[in-house]
């Protein structure tokens, strides 16, 4: 591995409340002072600085990184940025900045600070993805909340006429848990038809997804079905595959596909959007996973809407009827802070070499790197070639662990957290019927890889699994 990574982190191993603590205090503290500072010097906010769009010449120093994660625990091999993120610690200040802000003086916040706040950011998200205009963003808490806001969309046109019962929606069967139940739970009960792609995985290429989503669209069309959105991910949650996106959306319009939707929970920060390229009429993706904001972050892009397609945030408040953008801006006193500190979470990307684009080609390089390892020294395989995937990677783990359902897989997680310190997403893969069930790989770790990782948590995964292995474990022998 590159040296970028060798020597990130050392920590003295102390109680985490101990070097929680005080470092909390610490920043809370200066977040307190840096407050004063703006109330008693710059009270209207109008002498915001510029955010510099691109990289710094000053590339930030290993043990600044260092310092920048020292909240993470230092006892655990945390390889599972994928799932909730990661907030450094300067972005941690200036949320608490604008949390301070609200708290000391909410009249003003709310009515001279929020929106002025909200358009930064969405300014921002729109130059990362190469949109025409910023009304095409509204900005809100997640991806799942975006999934909502279309497909509400949808049992409002069944509930209206202008869906027939039976249209179809097409979905990926490796979209979302939380997708499938929106779909459930707005397209499906107002009279809708859902039709998954289905692929195999482990997968191979680019062709074999291509394949199935033709089968796919093409059972709609010989059953007498309109298609009236296709939900696609730009990259699987479970199992991790980067979609061939652009591909897709071109047969969409080839085959009269109403509307596209890319879910993209793993976009920004993770691969290159552009959604002019894309070309779908919705993309969302979330800011808190692999663009350093807190949780929670995400935003909507919607192209070129009709006016007929009206679409509201699902929980309705003052801002009702005047645009998603507006309505996303005020769902009621809530705390905003997370969906403000996009331009702080763009200054500390731009503090590494080539900004994003140097995080995620040096994510991708070093957990293919580290996937490699792990499936060498456990005698398996990767889930899809290094092209397939992201900053996330699909190692096969050793048959003897015996992985024979998805409630195992979440015991194994358990496990490795529990006793081995090692925090990863296991994933079940029920074998087919025409393969062995006993030669066949039926468990997969989701490795993820982020600025802060370093070799030693790779390696303290791969011993984790050798010991199990070593020492006869099976699944199957986790009390319920």
């Amino acid at each position: 591995m590159a040296g970028y990574n060798r020597i990130l982190f050392h920590h003295n191993h102390v109680p985490l409340l101990q070097t929680l603590k005080p470092n909390i205090s610490r920043r809370f503290s200066v977040a307190r002072s840096n407050l004063n500072h703006h109330l008693n010097n710059d009270p209207e906010s109008k002498s915001r600085k510029p955010i510099n769009p691109k990289p710094s010449s000053f590339t930030i120093t290993e043990a600044e990184i260092q310092s920048e994660f020292a909240h993470h625990d230092p006892g655990v091999a945390r390889i599972n940025n994928g799932s909730f993120g990661s907030c450094p610690g300067s972005v941690f200040t200036a949320w608490q900045q604008w949390q301070l802000r609200f708290l000391s003086q909410p009249d003003h916040f709310y009515i001279d600070e929020l929106q002025k706040g909200l358009m930064e950011s969405r300014t921002i998200i729109k130059h990362l993805v190469k949109a025409d205009d910023v009304d095409e963003i509204a900005i809100l808490d997640n991806a799942t909340t975006a999934v909502a806001v279309v497909l509400q969309h949808t049992a409002w046109a069944f509930a209206e006429g202008v869906y027939k019962q039976g249209d179809a929606i097409v979905m990926l069967c490796y979209a979302y848990g939380a997708v499938k139940k929106s779909i459930k739970a707005y397209f499906s009960r107002a009279g809708g038809y859902v039709i998954e792609v289905q692929f195999k995985f482990p997968v191979s290429s680019n062709d074999e997804i291509v394949s199935e989503f033709r089968k796919a669209l093409e059972k709609a069309k010989d059953s007498g079905r309109r298609v009236r959105l296709a939900l696609i991910d730009h990259v699987t949650s479970m199992p991790s595959v980067l979609i061939p996106v652009k591909e897709l959306v071109k047969i969409c319009r080839e085959e009269g596909v109403d509307q596209v939707f890319v879910d993209a929970a793993h976009g920004v920060g993770c691969i290159d959007v552009d959604v002019k390229e894309i070309g779908a009429d919705f993309y969302t993706s979330n800011l808190y996973k692999w663009f350093f904001c807190p949780p929670s972050v995400g935003f909507l892009h919607c192209r070129n809407l009709p006016k007929w397609l009206d679409l509201h945030h699902p929980i309705v408040s003052h801002e009702y009827g005047n645009g998603l953008a507006r309505e996303c801006g005020w769902v009621g006193t809530r705390d905003y802070s997370p969906l403000l500190v996009v331009p702080s979470a763009l200054e500390f990307i731009n503090r590494f070499q080539n900004g994003i684009e140097g995080i995620k080609k040096r994510n991708h390089d070093e957990v293919v790197e580290m996937g490699k390892m792990l499936a060498q020294a456990w005698g398996t395989n990767l889930g899809s070639p290094p092209d397939m995937c992201t900053s996330m990677i699909m190692v096969g783990l050793p048959s003897s662990l015996g992985v024979a359902s998805e409630k195992q897989a979440l015991k194994l997680r358990t496990h490795l957290r529990k006793s081995f310190g090692v925090e990863v997403p296991i994933y079940y893969q029920a074998p087919s019927l025409d393969e062995e069930s006993e030669s066949m790989l039926t468990g997969y770790a989701r490795i993820s890889h982020q600025v802060y990782n370093k070799t030693e948590d790779y390696h303290k995964f791969r011993d984790a699994v050798n010991q199990l292995v070593c020492d006869g474990f099976s699944c199957a022998l986790l009390p319920d």
